[in-house]
């Protein structure tokens, strides 16, 4: 048993009572008092009792609710079997629920099992549906919308609180076996199955109470499956046996998921498969817990729809084979998802007031997501369809102050949880208490136009003068709406209503404030003057009618009733008068009985009750003039000739008409089946009919037309032209009878009237180069001395005694192909225009020859054949070609001939030539002197009987690339190479050219430079040192490719005659001591390099000398100009004394020979 209860602040109006239920206890009802209403649900087989104030006990018999009411806010006792306790629950929404079950068990997870079931303990409430019908059915709709608080509305499922411990009062049997209620957990799964979803249920009740151990049917996020059995045993024609579809629930959504399955394989009796299908069946836990068939079908998957959010579902698929149904499979459970709420009901009405309107709403259905606000949006009373919010919070209850009285507000509301916003409901208009003012007078209509109307109002009777009245003018727009929208509001007594549509109804009503509306005005705009027809055209033109159409106006100014003025005008001036030609309702118009070729000028325009239209474009029409009469017969104008006649004939008009007439000139020949055929076309009345046959005869005939159409044919006449030249010869045919010979015949031509006198024939290679080559009356002709493979031409023209005939069609042929024709140009060359390195040319044994290709006469060259004395050499088609292993200095004659696939051509002229003597040998090559930087070569020859004086001689050094170049070229026998490196080796080749050709190249010799000697120094420097001793120092040179310097002094003192050594090392200085007083010095110096390579030492020269002398009668012996540099007065140093010397030989050289030429 459960009873639910919740507080409330006013009187609530309570609804009669259901079938099965008790009638409200109105004695417990205190006025205005805060109040308790509490719900007693009485399932079937249990008994209620209820103490009343005279103390007596009543007794209800389930299924029942009872409605009670408690002016205290406490709950009444309620009676409980031996061993039973009443607990209190509450919620965070206000509402109370008593449940009534044993004293030892547990208590739901979401409440702390430290709260004891008394009733002085006050926990949140819980919410509870309201009337719930005696049903085994877990959903519990409200009796009537508005009956019940909407805080009271519930329409969620019984939530699963202990299924299997709630022990009813006199009857537990009532309650077993419902689906609602949770079975109790296996002994033991062998295997989970898995669940797509944890399981969601729709009300915060069960989600207080899910994930119990001990008191629900799941644990860990896996549900029992359930089983139903199969309906098929094993055996023949195909039946599903025990074989079970597995299934698979994903993709769940709140309102879809998709269940797959895996296929089972049937074998029927015969060996056959058999068509198998699949029935997959659904099953709300919410329901009366049977399943559905949802799909039958072959597939393997299906999309489930329409589910509820938030809510348990279990799935199972069977097989079904030949109407077999094999046994379904476990059961899998799923949860759907959350979803914004359900659309909330409109508002109710709970209290009201002048100034204030008291609503409250009933909760939607959340679907899985406890709600958290709720959304009231009102119109502010200005009923223009604009909302506006004034509430938002969690409670279900508004007071919505200061309000005018007697004034109808629209209100709406909506729900907000954690997925979403739900839609607002439905839109519902409360008014505030009060009486309504007088209602005020209807507006009056002053001026109305297409898009506006003018208004005014009378000022209310019962106003005073003082007062200041505002005036609200709403106007109703059928198109819009029928809603009210007020398109004024001020202290004026008049409004000019703008942006109306035209020829449009409006409704109109004016209200004072805080006053009634008015009583309506109903007017209507006034259609706009249209637009001008559109398109207007002119079709059906003769000479002397004519049908105009037009299109209706873009605009018809609002009003569909349209009347079209048509108006016509003769002539294009400005000055014309327009005459009205139709006016009706119709869009075309046959204008009759108008003036041949005669010029009208149309214009248009449409008429309504708004006015007429501006006229359309003019339109201007012409009518035809009518069909010519019948011509003359042609006549002859002049000679007739024998392919042309000049006819000339008189026309049926004159006039100015007689200018737009044009003539057809019609001609037949008189033979049999010939068809006439129109020879002229044009404005003259006569013409000149040419490609006539000559001494044929035709018939003509004339007719004349205009922009009407032609006349009849005139009479015809019959005309013969005269005898001419023949006609153009059939084309002669050509028998090639060899490549040098063809022969050409024709036919015999008929006259044109009179015989054939002679044929001409001419022949060419082409159009521009035809000869008159046979002139006669056979009908043969034989042509010679033609040439092979080449194209001809021919044509024939026949010659009678009026003339020459036209030629026949040019016939053409091409003469058989033939042996190639002698070669010319046949030559030796000097060197072979396509040389080989594989196989190197020698004009001693080899002949380089050339020729110049011959016609081929239509077939394709394919080789040369050159006759070298009695034998034959063979080329492909090349035009060269050289001959080896020939004698040196020998005399040969040649010819060649050509061959293609017809066969050879005839030899060529013989051609005598002579190859060339042997070239020399190259001669020895040796190293005449060498020096670090250069290389004199010089070299000899082997056979002198070989070399002339015009022998030349090629030496060839490689480089750093490995490469032989050419250094030098000329008939010396010794070349020097200068700009060498020293130390470095040098390899070369000679080669000996004479008139005879080139010779080898001689083997490769190897040379190697020396090495530097060291260079001259400059004079040492002498520097006076104490006493007798003097420091000599020199200039040091860097070593010379790794190899070190070292320096030699020589001295050279008094009368000694030779230098002596006193110094030699690495040093650049050294002291010479113990020198004689008043004794002349000389010192020079010499660097030497010490080769690391060879142990050798190389020396360089000798540097000029220093001069120097000590003298006793000095401290300080002064040492001469050229100890530190090079002595430029009276001593001086060997080169400038030996320049001296010659100096002065020169200048008595001079000096005698003048003498000489003095005396003589």
């Amino acid at each position: 048993m459960f009873v639910t209860m919740m507080m409330m602040d006013q009187m609530l109006d309570l609804p009669p009572p259901l079938s099965n239920e008790v009638p409200m206890m109105h004695h417990v009802i205190n006025g205005d008092a805060p109040q308790q209403v509490i719900l007693v649900q009485v399932n079937p087989g249990e008994t209620f009792t209820i103490r009343t104030e005279d103390g007596a006990l009543q007794c209800i018999q389930g299924p029942a609710e009872v409605p009670m009411m408690s002016p205290n806010g406490s709950i009444p006792p309620i009676h409980v079997p031996p061993g039973y306790v009443s607990q209190v629950l509450e919620d965070n929404t206000g509402l109370r629920r008593v449940v009534v079950m044993p004293h030892s068990e547990c208590y739901p997870p979401s409440y702390s099992p430290a709260l004891s079931p008394s009733h002085h303990i006050h926990p949140p409430y819980l919410t509870h549906p309201h009337f719930i019908p005696a049903s085994h059915t877990s959903y519990y709709p409200p009796v009537s919308p508005g009956d019940v608080p909407p805080h009271q509305f519930y329409q969620h499922r019984l939530p699963p609180i202990y299924p299997e411990e709630i022990i009813p009062l006199y009857n537990i049997s009532t309650f077993m076996g419902h689906e609602e209620y949770c079975k109790p957990p296996p002994k033991k799964l062998k295997q989970p199955v898995e669940r797509t979803s944890l399981s969601q249920v729709t009300s915060p009740l069960s989600n207080s109470y899910k994930n119990t151990t001990a008191c629900t049917t799941t644990a860990n996020g896996y549900g029992k499956s359930h089983s139903s059995p199969g309906g098929g045993g094993g055996g023949g024609g195909g039946s599903p046996g025990n074989k079970r579809p597995d299934r698979r629930v994903s993709n769940v959504q709140s309102r879809s998921a998709l269940v797959s399955w895996t296929s089972v394989s049937v074998s029927g009796s015969s060996g056959r498969v058999p068509s198998c299908g699949y029935e997959l069946q659904l099953k709300d836990k919410g329901r009366d817990g049977k399943y559905k068939v949802v799909y039958s079908g072959e597939e393997l998957q299906y999309t489930l729809n329409d589910l509820r959010p938030a809510t348990d579902y279990h799935v199972r698929v069977s097989t079904v084979c030949n109407s077999v149904k094999g046994p379904s499979s476990d059961a899998r459970a799923f949860t759907t998802h959350s979803d914004p709420p359900d659309t909330p009901l409109p508002p109710r009405l709970s209290h009201r007031t002048k100034s204030s309107l008291t609503l409250q709403w009933k909760p939607p259905a959340d679907n899985g997501s406890k709600i958290t606000n709720y959304v009231l949006e009102w119109d502010e009373g200005k009923k223009n369809s604009i909302f506006r919010e004034y509430y938002v919070g969690h409670q279900r209850h508004c007071k919505v102050m200061r309000l005018c009285p007697a004034v109808g507000y629209t209100f709406r509301v909506a729900a907000l949880n954690d997925i979403g916003t739900s839609g607002f409901s439905t839109e519902v208009l409360f008014y505030t208490t009060g009486s309504l003012p007088q209602t005020s007078l209807p507006p009056r209509l002053v001026q109305t136009g297409p898009s506006w109307v003018t208004l005014e109002w009378t000022r209310p009777n019962s106003c005073s003068t003082e007062e200041v009245v505002t005036y609200t003018l709403e106007m109703q727009d059928e198109t819009k709406g029928l809603d009210f929208q007020a398109v004024y509001s001020g202290l004026e007594l008049n409004r000019k209503v703008e942006s109306l549509r035209r020829n449009t109804q409006y409704k109109f009503r004016v209200s004072e404030w805080c006053s009634a509306p008015s009583s309506l005005l109903v007017c209507k705009t006034t259609p706009d003057r249209p637009g001008p027809p559109v398109n207007p055209a002119v079709n059906t033109v003769t000479y002397h009618s004519f049908c105009v159409t037009w299109e209706p106006p873009q605009d018809d100014g609002g009003s569909g009733d349209l009347t079209y003025v048509l108006e016509i005008s003769e002539g294009n001036s400005e000055g014309r008068q327009w005459a009205t030609l139709y006016r009706g309702p119709e869009r075309k118009h046959l204008c009759e009985d108008r003036k041949p070729a005669t010029s009208y000028s149309l214009r248009l325009s449409c008429v309504n009750v708004g006015g007429q239209s501006q006229c359309s474009d003019d339109l201007t029409v012409c009518t035809h003039i009518p069909p010519p009469g019948r011509c003359q017969p042609p006549s002859i104008v002049g000679n007739v000739k024998h392919r042309e006649m000049t006819l000339q004939w008189d026309g049926p008009l004159c006039g100015e008409e007689s200018e737009n007439v044009e003539f057809s000139l019609e001609m037949c020949a008189m033979e049999e089946g010939s068809e006439p055929t129109e020879v002229y076309c044009g404005c003259k009345a006569e013409c000149t009919v040419g490609n006539l046959l000559p001494g044929t005869t035709y018939r003509f005939q004339v007719r004349a037309a205009n922009s009407a159409g032609y006349g009849p044919y005139s009479e015809s006449v019959e005309i013969s032209t005269a005898a001419g030249p023949p006609g153009q010869c059939s084309p002669p045919a050509i028998n090639v009878t060899s490549h040098t010979c063809a022969e050409v015949t024709w036919e015999n031509k008929e006259s044109s009237g009179i015989d054939i006198s002679e044929y001409r024939l001419d022949w060419g290679r082409d159009l521009d180069s035809l000869e008159l080559v046979y002139s006669g009356t056979e009908t043969y002709f034989q042509i010679s001395n033609l040439e092979a493979s080449t194209d001809y031409c021919c044509r024939l023209q026949a010659v009678n005694q009026a003339g020459a005939g036209p030629y026949s069609d040019l016939v053409t042929c091409q003469s058989p192909a033939a042996a190639p024709d002698v070669v010319s140009g046949f030559r030796l060359v000097d060197h072979p225009l396509n040389p080989t390195e594989s196989e190197p040319f020698s004009h001693s044994t080899s002949l380089a020859l050339t020729w110049d290709e011959p016609h081929c006469n239509g077939a394709e060259m394919t080789s040369y054949s050159i006759s070298v004395g009695d034998s034959i050499i063979t080329t492909g088609n090349v035009t060269c070609h050289i001959i080896r292993d020939l004698l040196p200095d020998s005399e040969y004659s040649l010819q060649i001939r050509a061959e293609n696939e017809m066969g050879p051509g005839p030899f060529s002229q013989t051609l005598t030539v002579r190859t060339r003597p042997l070239p020399p040998s190259p001669p020895r090559l040796e190293c005449a002197a060498v020096g670090p930087q250069s290389l004199k070569l010089r070299w000899g020859f082997s056979s002198r009987s070989q070399l002339t004086e015009d022998t030349t001689y090629v030496l060839q050094m490689e480089d750093r690339n490995q490469r032989f170049v050419v250094v030098y070229r000329g008939p010396s026998h010794t070349f020097k190479l200068q700009r060498l490196s020293e130390s470095s080796r040098y390899r070369f080749r000679i080669q000996a050219v004479s008139e005879a050709g080139e010779g080898p190249f001689s083997e490769t010799y190897t040379f190697c430079t020396t090495k530097s000697l060291p260079q001259t120094l400059k004079a040492p420097r002498v520097v006076q040192l104490e006493g007798n001793a003097r420091e000599v120092t020199w200039e040091s040179i860097p070593p010379m490719r790794g190899d070190r310097i070292s320096y030699v002094l020589q001295v050279l003192g008094g009368r000694e005659a030779d230098y002596k050594q006193v110094y030699k090392g690495d040093e650049t200085s050294f002291q010479l001591s113990g020198l004689q007083w008043n004794t002349d010095y000389r010192v020079r110096v010499f660097a030497c390099r010490r080769c690391a390579d060879t142990l050798q030492e190389l020396c360089g020269s000798f540097s000029p000398s220093a001069h120097f002398n000590l003298r006793r009668s000095d401290a300080t012996l002064a040492v001469e100009a050229d100890v530190t540099r090079v002595p430029m007065g009276s001593t001086l140093t060997d080169e400038q004394f030996a320049g001296l010397m010659v100096f002065g030989v020169a200048s008595l050289s001079v000096l005698m020979a003048f003498l000489l030429q003095l005396l003589i």
